[in-house]
């Protein structure tokens, strides 16, 4: 079998983040900042266990202070995991940029067009991501800007939105459109194991100036396929987390995808899927990249 990529700290040396890691046998979770990572917790070894989520819950942590945590280590003694393992909800935005709308045949959405991924989708930058064969036909790449939630959040106004975000990483919205289509509902093409890879860390919302004004890229090999701004967005970051919370009460370490931007495999003509060894890389300036090689099991 091919082997995973090469995963690595890809964000600025002056940026904060945090990532769960492996380091010596144990998952923990490690504050990362100008270079170093400091140990802030362990996850335990129940099935369910979320080492971001307890922290964030407990406050094992703390943004605005370094001597919080363990003694320091070097980041390249890390190997990067999702960021966050048993989110309570993985929420994605469908059809948020207007080009990306029309390039799909449809009427750009009058609000938020709401739909959910699960846990098993999580992959880390540089995991292979296994996709069943009869899902392999139409298999397509999708770039986006993710949020991770920092505290619970219901029926929040836009103006104080952005106040409930952790931070921010990249995410691959892996898509299987023959059955996205097909099937009447998104659930089996959106859902499979492994099909939302997220990363490389969690990039520290005080550190993300404007979520607004961040371009994103996606390459599909070496080949640029999606180039877009998040300024292009037709909700904003704070009008998706308001209008969502307004209906489903948000939760710390909850994820938040917020739609991917023109230049879609399958509105191409002719179309450009991904095939059985490609790598799909996305992009988030400022935020880092996610790439992933994508095997037909």
């Amino acid at each position: 079998m091919t082997a995973a990529l090469t995963s690595s700290v890809s964000t600025p040396p002056t940026v904060r983040g945090l990532a769960r890691a492996r380091l010596h046998g144990h998952v923990v979770l490690v504050r990362i900042s100008q270079g170093h990572a400091t140990v802030l917790a362990t996850e335990s070894d129940h099935p369910a266990a979320d080492v971001l989520r307890e922290a964030l819950h407990t406050g094992a942590w703390c943004a605005d202070r370094d001597d919080v945590g363990d003694a320091k280590v070097p980041v390249d003694d890390l190997e990067l995991l999702a960021p966050v393992a048993n989110p309570s909800k993985i929420l994605c935005v469908g059809l948020n940029y207007l080009d990306h709308a029309g390039e799909s045949g449809v009427q750009a959405p009058a609000k938020p067009l709401l739909f959910a991924k699960f846990p098993n989708t999580l992959r880390a930058d540089g995991a292979v991501v296994e996709v069943p064969s009869d899902l392999s036909g139409e298999l397509d790449y999708e770039g986006e800007l993710a949020v991770v939630i920092g505290r619970r959040a219901s029926n929040v106004d836009p103006d104080e939105a952005l106040d409930y975000v952790l931070g921010y990483v990249a995410a691959n919205d892996l898509s299987a459109r023959d059955a996205q289509f097909s099937d009447g509902q998104w659930l089996r093409g959106k859902s499979a194991d492994g099909f939302c890879p997220v990363g490389p860390i969690v990039v520290l919302a005080q550190d993300v100036e404007d979520p607004q004004a961040l371009r994103i890229t996606t390459r599909l090999n070496d080949q640029v396929v999606q180039d877009c701004s998040t300024a292009e967005m037709i909700f904003s970051v704070a009008e998706i987390i308001s209008y969502a919370s307004r209906y489903l009460t948000l939760e710390p370490g909850d994820l938040i995808l917020t739609g991917t931007p023109p230049g879609v495999g399958f509105a191409r003509k002719p179309p450009l899927l991904v095939r059985d060894g490609d790598v799909v890389t996305v992009t988030v300036e400022g935020i880092g990249s996610v790439a992933n090689r994508v095997l037909v099991a």
